[in-house]
């Protein structure tokens, strides 16, 4: 199995599903005593957000691709950034590093056009939800994704920093989010749903909504296990 490095802790509570997740797959694909073959760089979130707040996303650049070269040096085969956010700055890991970078955008939107959603409404933090790094990205395998309102907006990026990525779960927090995508069902002709912030799966899920949901951690672990292993099963 390559080994899998993780650029975590934005924030840890992702990680977290990302580590256990990454374990239960090797579990369910190899059986036994079978578990993932990891290297996890966690960082101190906390700065990282900082950063975000005031623009700084030059430093936090630097950051990132330093975490990315200790993990490839370290024996890591591939990348994988646990977090959709920080994905803006993808260009400054994969100049830094040799090894494969998984890039969480790209896993969601194979996944997307593998279902017959081609609307889905896009839940993240503000800089995920306004910017384009993400929705380009999207856009670019023919995903015309589509994002709430700024009212609604402000409230999904609220719940992420001040709930979701300090622990808590608010079930009152859980009605908004299925308020939004409501409205984004009947307003905005969305046809399925992107939890495009890693720890939005700790809030809601498949069970929640009529539509095709896209858990952008649940993929990313899928995608990473189908690259870790793929050397494994060449040889065999």
């Amino acid at each position: 199995m390559t080994t899998i490095g993780l650029i975590g802790g934005m924030s840890w509570e992702s990680t977290a599903v990302y580590y256990r997740l990454l374990n239960e797959g090797v579990r369910a694909r190899q059986g036994g005593l079978h578990s993932a073959d990891i290297l996890l760089h966690s960082l101190d979130f906390s700065a990282i957000a900082e950063m975000q707040a005031r623009g700084d996303w030059e430093a936090a650049g630097d950051i990132l691709a330093d975490s990315a070269l200790r993990l490839e040096r370290a024996g890591a085969g591939c990348i994988v950034l646990c977090t959709n956010t920080m994905h803006k700055l993808a260009d400054r890991i994969t100049g830094a590093t040799r090894v494969p970078f998984l890039h969480l955008a790209d896993v969601t939107a194979q996944a997307i056009k593998r279902s017959a959603s081609r609307r889905p409404l896009l839940l993240a933090t503000r800089f995920t939800m306004e910017q384009r790094f993400y929705l380009g990205r999207l856009a670019a395998f023919g995903i015309e994704a589509v994002v709430p309102g700024e009212a609604e907006r402000g409230d999904v990026h609220r719940i992420i920093y001040e709930e979701l990525c300090r622990g808590r779960i608010e079930p009152a927090s859980k009605a908004r989010y299925l308020e939004i995508i409501g409205a984004a069902l009947a307003g905005q002709g969305a046809d399925g749903v992107i939890l495009g912030c890693t720890e939005i799966g700790l809030l809601i899920g498949p069970g929640d909504v009529d539509l095709p949901v896209f858990d952008t951690t649940a993929l990313h672990v899928e995608a990473a296990l189908d690259f870790a292993l793929a050397a494994e099963s060449r040889a065999a």
